[in-house]
């Protein structure tokens, strides 16, 4: 999607926003607007790690192997 763009077309998006909100006002806009990408991936890579956490963790498996090991040293 936004591999057809380009250049030109990303020039035109930036002035078509700078007489909108005109230059007072879009430094303000970029600003609140990395802030909320920043939030977005740190939030994305919290559900990321937790699911990779639980996949890591197996209680039936460890159970398993404590059986094991005890029926093994007797």
């Amino acid at each position: 999607m936004l591999q057809s763009i380009g250049i030109p077309g990303l020039i035109l998006i930036l002035v078509i926003a700078l007489i909108i909100f005109g230059p007072k006002k879009l430094p303000e806009i970029g600003r609140a607007f990395g802030r909320t990408l920043t939030e977005f991936k740190g939030a994305t890579k919290g559900l990321v790690s937790d699911e990779d956490k639980g996949e890591g963790e197996n209680p039936e498996l460890t159970t398993v192997e404590k059986k094991q090991d005890k029926s093994g040293d007797a």
